[in-house]
């Protein structure tokens, strides 16, 4: 036999090997079970490929996002083998794997139930502990239309070969050159259990899949097309050891307890009656009193930041969004034009387009830049209602919006102190993790406007203001808007979760589109750089991120109730609602609880509406003119002094503290 010599990669480190020639990757890295495929050439193999000479090969891990990929994806395969063992007339849809898991579509007669999710995954067991073999299968598309002759959606998919999207799945199925089936073989016998058209990789063998759930049901429309026939969608995780998924799902719970849908309804902060449609959202007293504080703190900031507020309205004649490109680049997320008095409105969904109105209304001047405009303006987008998600993602939402008009001189030191002045905003908010994503377009699409040299130069500018502070800068190319580059701040809450916040975009390309000028120096006409900021993204979304980032317990400053007078007994009520009166005259927002419950449920009723401060007070209280303090956590503090007790609580708002 010949030899073949080849190098492994080990991140840095580079071994040359020579093996004989018919040698797999799975022989290369024999008895490391964490390795779960390779890549070689920036090209994805099962560990069953027969490496040649002078590959470069790399392993992956089971524990890199690629290796996680191929762990779910097969989980998916195993899934889609167990349903149809269970339910033989199941039509196979697609099972890509997604974020911390994966799913499969299929076409059943009727919706899975719960307790089928009990049997498929008892039904996976066992396909797993069989220890079936992944085998890769080129076929051509002749070969792949007779063997998947039953399977409807499959024989969609094959002519969709090397241009399916990512968007809905497809790609892993047909998304290489050649069309690939893997057959699930018996692992004794060699003999055919199961297939499915798909590009692969996948684990060496079923037995490969440590730990997994099934997590729901749901409908789902045939790659994401509301024409198309819906079909039922299992969602399952899958991880490389036990203890992962033990942590993920304890993850889950907590996530769960601190759905904001749900603790807005149990503190009575907002609601989405059924009157107004979906993704429109009420805000009732009490978060109302949270979000006017969001927004006073951030009014008095930009203030001090030179902004000046401004106000728009909440529709226009459909040709401003003609001018600024939205209807021919985003007429999809907009609601459908209004007709009367002979013209076509639309509501509007973004406010830039009537900020540029605003500076052009009047002859500008270069001593006016940078003008910095600022509104909390309401605008409209529509949202399939498969992903309308409480006020995360909602149809009607008010943006902090600001629109800061400079020139090319002024740029790069506006993008430096706009982005310290949003993390700086966000930090009072209580967030302190953070990434930036800096967002390019894609030169292959034709979806972006403006020159190549615009481009750049504007990427440039938002990479060199991104790299001042010192935060992981992650690429995402192609995730532009269509007029220009943008940065995005992601933020991690209390439990881990990246959320999208504030966004910064560079814009030469509606300056352009409205013709707006502003006279230099040497008094030539000269056309602004417009930067667009969202600081919050929304008020709506910021506020249902930070109900779940503090579970609802809000720090003093922004909560509705800051302090409840707990009296022991009814003798007690009006020394604590002379109490509550010196309160209020420090602007701090306090009531007494005078019901006829007993002290004790009175304690854990505001415990469950996670009031920061409970004020109890009895005889020994009232006698020595103090109060005494009840956290959130159970821990008292007596006796203090009934104008300490104000201070103390004054400063816990000023200083924007949790308690």
């Amino acid at each position: 036999m010949s030899d073949v010599r080849v190098i492994i990669q080990r991140d840095s480190e580079r071994e040359e090997r020579v093996v004989t020639t018919g040698t797999t990757a799975a022989d290369l890295f024999s008895g490391e079970r964490t390795v779960v495929a390779a890549r070689i050439a920036g090209e994805l193999k099962d560990l069953a490929y027969v490496v040649a000479d002078g590959e470069e090969i790399e392993p992956v891990e089971v524990t890199s996002q690629d290796g996680l990929n191929i762990l779910r994806h097969s989980t998916a395969h195993v899934m889609a083998q167990a349903v149809q063992e269970l339910f033989p007339e199941a039509k196979l849809g697609i099972g890509p794997p997604v974020k911390d898991g994966f799913y499969y579509d299929f076409d059943v007669e009727k919706p899975f139930h719960p307790d089928d999710l009990k049997l498929i995954e008892k039904k996976m067991q066992e396909i797993i502990k069989r220890g079936q073999k992944f085998s890769r299968r080129v076929v051509t598309d002749e070969a792949a239309r007779e063997e998947l002759a039953d399977e409807p959606y499959k024989l969609e998919l094959i002519g969709l070969k090397g241009s399916a999207s990512h968007d809905d799945g497809a790609d892993v199925e047909v998304g290489a050159g050649e069309l690939t089936i893997y057959d699930n073989l018996d692992a004794k016998t060699g003999e055919l259990c199961w297939k499915d058209l798909c590009r692969g990789p996948h684990l060496p063998t079923t037995r490969f899949v440590p730990a997994f759930k099934l997590m729901r049901q749901a409908a789902a429309y045939w790659r994401g097309s509301e024409k198309n026939p819906q079909l039922q969608r299992i969602y399952g995780t899958a991880w490389p050891t036990k203890d992962e998924l033990k942590a993920y799902l304890e993850f889950l719970a907590e996530a769960e307890k601190r759905d904001h849908r749900k603790l807005g309804a149990e503190l009575d902060l907002f609601s989405f009656p059924d009157e107004l449609g979906p993704g429109l959202a009420v805000f009732h007293p009490k978060g109302g009193v949270i979000r006017k504080e969001m927004e006073n703190y951030s009014r008095r900031r930009h203030e001090d930041a030179g902004y000046e507020f401004v106000n728009t309205p909440h529709l226009s004649k459909e040709q401003l969004f003609e001018t600024s490109g939205h209807l021919p680049h985003y007429s999809d997320g907009m609601f459908p034009p209004i007709e009367f008095d002979g013209q076509n409105y639309r509501l509007k969904a973004m406010n830039c387009p009537m900020h540029n109105l605003i500076f052009k209304s009047r002859g500008r001047s270069y001593r006016e830049l940078p003008l910095r405009l600022f509104e909390f303006g309401t605008v409209y987008r529509y949202e399939k209602s498969g992903v309308v998600h409480g006020l995360t993602r909602s149809r009607g939402f008010t943006q902090d919006d600001a629109h800061i008009y400079c020139t090319k001189e002024q740029m790069p030191e506006e993008l430096d102190t706009l982005l310290t002045f949003v993390l700086d905003l966000l930090r009072d908010y209580g967030l302190n993790e953070f990434e930036l994503e800096l967002s390019t377009r894609d030169p292959e699409s034709d979806k972006f406007i403006g020159s190549d040299e615009d481009w750049e130069e504007a990427t440039e500018a938002l990479r060199q203001a991104a790299e001042k502070q010192g935060l992981p800068l992650v690429p995402d190319p192609g995730g532009a808007a269509y007029y220009g580059p943008k940065i995005s701040v992601q933020a991690k809450d209390a439990i881990g979760r990246s959320w999208q916040m504030s966004t910064l975009q560079v814009d030469f390309n509606q300056p352009k589109r409205f013709g707006l000028e502003y006279t230099a120096a040497d008094g030539s006409r000269q056309q602004p750089v417009m930067l667009h900021r969202a600081l919050f993204g929304s008020i709506e979304r910021f506020f249902g991120v930070l109900l779940e980032h503090y579970a609802g317990a809000f720090p003093a400053w922004l909560a509705p109730v800051q302090a409840v007078g707990i009296p022991v007994g009814d003798t007690h009520v009006e020394y604590l609602r002379e109490f509550a009166a010196d309160a209020k005259k420090a602007g701090l927002r306090v009531e007494v609880d005078a019901s006829s419950d007993r002290m004790q449920k009175k304690i854990r009723n505001h415990q469950k509406l996670k009031v920061p401060f409970m004020i109890i007070v009895g005889d020994d209280d009232m006698n020595a003119g103090t109060v005494s303090f009840r956290y959130r956590d159970g821990s008292q503090e007596n006796g203090i002094p009934r104008d300490e007790a104000i201070a103390k609580i004054v400063k816990a708002v000023e200083d924007r503290v949790q308690v």
